[in-house]
């Protein structure tokens, strides 16, 4: 784990050249592989994460804001040989990081409707950008997970972290087997579900009750599957210009993230 110093030349005295063959633009089996400075940095603090090696240059380890340990797996390398290790034209900013997925978080260890913080579902959101975005709003202000089917929602990657600017690693992201039936939990535990719809009568400011909210998103074009819509408590609108059909999905959740951070 990586410590909150900003020594940066204890930090370069320690981090040695190490030996070891190119990566093929893939991570390991069963590892993930992240890069970018926010989402490496993340990964590093998180004391969650198993790590298995550090590539960077010099100006990406100068430019974390910690130390790694002495011991730590890291190999310099330069910028052209990082590009071979992660997808084309990914911007990796001199930092790349293959670790162990993070483990499995499960819906009854974050409700918690006694701190009234939002839950975030996404009902088949499968493009890795959008789910990371989302993840940065959920973290923005302050959800408590994000969660999703397991079989429709992309997996841990490089390209969800990236996207998320480090809230990979700090809001839980859930996967269910059955989302319909996590629903029920929610409305157990005391969560009001709203599903936003574009069809519906009612604005979301309307529908937002004083209690803990579960604010339920459906893929973009197709929307929350009628099953899943009819397992929200309300539908509820974001009141946007009829001269623009919808929002990209990731917009819709931070706005309706504000909205109940504003209430």
């Amino acid at each position: 784990m990586m410590g909150r110093s900003t020594d940066k030349r204890a930090l370069r005295g320690r981090a040695g050249r190490m030996q070891g063959g190119r990566g093929s633009g893939r991570a390991s089996k069963g590892m993930v592989r992240l890069w970018g400075r926010h989402a490496v940095e993340a990964a590093l603090l998180n004391p969650e994460r198993e790590h298995r090696k550090l590539w960077a240059t010099r100006e990406g380890v100068e430019s974390l804001d910690g130390e790694l340990p002495a011991d730590f797996p890291l190999e310099y390398a330069a910028p052209a040989d990082l590009a071979r290790l992660v997808p084309r034209d990914a911007p990796h900013q001199g930092l790349v990081l293959e670790c162990e997925p993070l483990p499995d978080v499960h819906l009854d260890e974050v409700l918690d409707a006694a701190a009234a913080r939002p839950l975030v579902v996404l009902d088949q959101v499968t493009d890795p950008h959008n789910v990371g975005a989302i993840l940065r709003s959920a973290a923005a202000f302050n959800a408590c997970a994000v969660v999703t089917q397991d079989r429709h929602a992309p997996p841990e990657s490089g390209v969800v972290a990236k996207s998320a600017s480090g809230a990979l690693e700090i809001v839980p992201w859930v996967r269910v087997v059955n989302l319909a039936r996590a629903m029920e939990e929610m409305a157990e535990a005391g969560y009001w579900r709203i599903g936003l719809a574009g069809e519906a009568d009612t604005t979301l400011a309307a529908a937002l009750p004083a209690g803990p909210v579960a604010l339920v998103l459906g893929a973009e074009g197709e929307g929350m599957r009628q099953n899943v819509a009819g397992h929200c408590d309300a539908l509820a609108r974001l009141p946007i210009s009829s001269e623009m059909e919808s929002l990209n999905v990731s917009n819709a959740a931070a706005i309706a993230l504000y909205a109940v951070a504003s209430r």
